[in-house]
């Protein structure tokens, strides 16, 4: 019984020699007969690890040479460790696991952090289960009492995103995420910024092309340059470098774009980092200049976003050491100069990183990635409304596919919220970042209806035809408040304005020499997306000319004159104030739905209404002359409300200048 027990014993102990892997080191006792081989496999390590110590850019270059040397010697517990941390800090990060796991086969002790980075390769594939496991592990082992508060912070951090995994990779997104291909290289491409009308589309590469050729000495990547896309028929057209002055030979980056694409803020490293802005000026980029102080400072600004009135500018700044990057506004005054820098309340911000702001046309939905609150791993999207009460709702996690264990980041959502941009690295991705697109058209948006309406168009010279150069000015007229101001594009003449639902709009198109143009949008808050496209032609200052005042407004049957005609009022003051001998008619127009007689008295009492409102003001009497119309002079047909409402109106005519 003793030698058949022996026996078993010793074919077992035969059978754990052959099948258990060994740990072979590259040394001519475990080659002897091809001294060649690893020769070149050694020296493809010391290239290698040249690469892998800067860390970050350096993980992709030091993998091409512990590859080469790995088909050598598959069977080296440092080498397969060193394969498994490239692969984690790189895009195919599927393939960490297993070169991970030979090497803690080949040798228990290979890292202090085994157990952490093999929790890490399992997190990022989904296996949440199992990562808790090796993070628990890894907390357990630990031995060094220094450390040991950071080494349970660490791995708690990780157990809590992967708890968060159980949940959202459970309930996830229903909408169709698109790599954009044709904006994609096998480089990092990243931070896409689009106009509200989906149009244009500028972003972050750092491709072989950038600008002067050369490599960031602390990553090793290519320094970042700036390429734009323009889309027709739905298609991207291929990116163009945005060239000088905007891109230089060091770092230039995307920052955010105005809600009509006609400034572009971008990141420059002076400084311990800025943001800068560019002015679209026709088809050329004005030089970049810094934004002042409170918003740039000694430390890192990274990412910006303008609100779509211009006047609240949201950033991501490193000033407060102790909670690293937060999220911060600033409020531009009447006279265009910025306000104190303040941090959003710890709602939004968290102890951790955020980074990639936007904040939405509706100018209450505002986006950002956080490595805080409820994410799953690296950076996630999240998003905020802000309330009634001027408070930040508690930021949802956009969910899963958006979000994944890696870093997303940079979110951008189209004004109609049928589409998000985001950068993520992604397995099945050309570079280590890519630009993708998720698609809502076939879903619910994660953030519900978007109440937002947007106006384009283009303003000519109704004579020519030509293009015109203007300004646009955006009035609540509840409030006879200036909430916005914007200029047409001066060589196309084209213009964009976001108006958030819930306000009654006045817009004033204005051009020196001509007629200004008005138009009105009462827009109810409970109002969902809509796109207007609206042409103006103006009309040069000429003796005959008209302007009708959409934004004049009376009670019912009444020439009382409502308080939300005031802005609308002071612009044809401030018009006949500028040309002192002008001198105008005033006419009141009405539908047809009461008697001739009963029309004619009241047009005329409005316009008689109007002329009283400038005379009150200083404008002499002489210069002006009011009549009324009634319904004999429609501009529509009487057939529909709203043609009826088109001929309820009063407009003004030059008789002389």
């Amino acid at each position: 019984m003793l030698k058949q027990f022996c026996l078993i014993f010793f074919i077992l102990l035969i059978a754990t020699k052959i099948f258990a892997q060994n740990n072979v080191e590259f040394t001519k006792e475990n080659f002897p007969n091809d001294a060649a081989g690893l020769k070149a496999a050694q020296m493809n390590i010391l290239d290698g690890n040249d690469f892998y110590i800067e860390r970050k850019g350096g993980y992709n270059l030091a993998l091409n040479y512990y590859l080469k040397a790995s088909a050598f010697n598959p069977d080296n517990a440092q080498l397969n460790y060193k394969i498994g941390i490239c692969y984690l800090n790189g895009i195919q990060k599927d393939k960490a696991y297993d070169f991970l796991q030979k090497s803690f086969s080949l040798n228990k002790n290979i890292a202090d952090d085994i157990h952490f980075q093999l929790g890490c390769a399992l997190q990022n594939s989904l296996r949440f289960d199992e990562a808790i496991e090796e993070f628990i592990i890894y907390k357990n082992i630990n031995k060094n009492e220094m450390q040991k508060v950071e080494v349970e912070n660490k791995a708690n951090k990780r157990i809590d995103e992967c708890k968060n995994g159980f949940e959202l990779v459970n309930t996830t997104v229903k909408g169709k995420i698109i790599n954009i291909k044709n904006i994609n290289s096998e480089y990092p491409d990243y931070c896409p910024l689009i106009s509200t009308d989906e149009k244009v589309l500028i972003f972050t590469s750092r491709r072989s092309t950038t600008t002067g050729g050369q490599r960031d000495d602390e990553d090793l990547e290519f320094y970042e340059d700036i390429f734009i896309s323009r889309k027709t028929d739905s298609v991207w057209s291929a990116p163009e470098n945005i060239g000088p002055p905007i891109n230089t030979k060091y770092h230039d980056a995307t920052v955010g774009l105005s809600p009509n694409g006609q400034e572009l803020y971008i990141y420059k490293s002076e400084n311990g980092g800025d943001i800068y802005l560019c002015k679209l000026k026709g088809d050329k980029w004005s030089e970049p200049f810094a934004l002042p102080s409170p918003i740039n400072s000694k430390f890192k600004e990274s990412s910006a976003s303008i609100s779509s009135d211009g006047n609240t500018l949201y950033f991501i700044s490193d000033r407060d050491i102790k909670t690293g990057r937060d999220i911060y506004y600033s409020i531009k005054d009447k006279n265009g100069k910025w306000g104190a820098a303040e941090k959003l309340s710890d709602i939004v911000n968290t102890p951790y990183d955020e980074e990639g702001v936007f904040i939405h046309p509706d100018n209450k939905t505002l986006y950002f990635s956080s490595k805080g609150h409820k994410t799953i791993g690296g950076y996630d999207v999240f998003s905020t409304v802000l309330q009634p009460d001027s408070i930040w709702s508690e930021p949802k996690n956009l969910g899963f596919p958006i979000n994944t264990p890696d870093d997303d980041v940079y979110f951008t959502m189209s004004g109609s919220g049928l589409h998000g941009y985001f950068s993520s690295v992604r397995t099945e991705g050309e570079g280590e970042k890519d630009i993708y697109l998720i698609d809502f058209t076939e879903a619910e948006s994660p953030t519900g209806i978007t109440n937002l309406t947007i106006v384009t168009g283009v303003v000519k010279d109704s004579a020519s035809g030509l293009p015109i150069e203007s300004e646009i000015e955006i009035t609540d007229n509840s409030k006879n408040e200036l909430v916005a101001m914007f200029t047409s594009n001066s060589s196309t003449g084209e213009y964009l304005v976001s108006l958030p639902s819930g306000k009654n709009y006045g817009i004033t198109v204005k051009s020196k020499n001509y007629m200004f143009h008005s138009e009105n949008f009462d827009i109810p808050e409970s109002a969902a997306f809509s796109e207007v496209t609206l042409n103006i032609n103006l009309n040069k200052m000429n003796v005959g000319s008209k302007t009708i005042l959409r934004n004049i407004f009376f009670d019912y049957a009444s020439d009382s004159i409502k308080t939300e005609s005031i802005a609308e009022l002071e612009n044809v003051y401030n018009l006949l104030n500028e040309n002192p001998n002008m001198r105008i008619e005033i006419s009141g127009h009405t539908d047809n739905q009461s008697s001739l007689e009963t029309n004619t008295k009241l047009s005329s009492a409005r316009a008689k209404a109007v002329a009283n409102y400038l005379v009150i003001k200083g404008i002499a009497a002489n210069r002006l002359e009011s009549k009324g119309y009634a319904f004999s002079q429609s501009v529509a047909s009487n057939d529909t409300e709203d043609g009826r409402k088109k001929n309820r109106r009063v407009e003004f005519k030059i008789l002389s200048k």
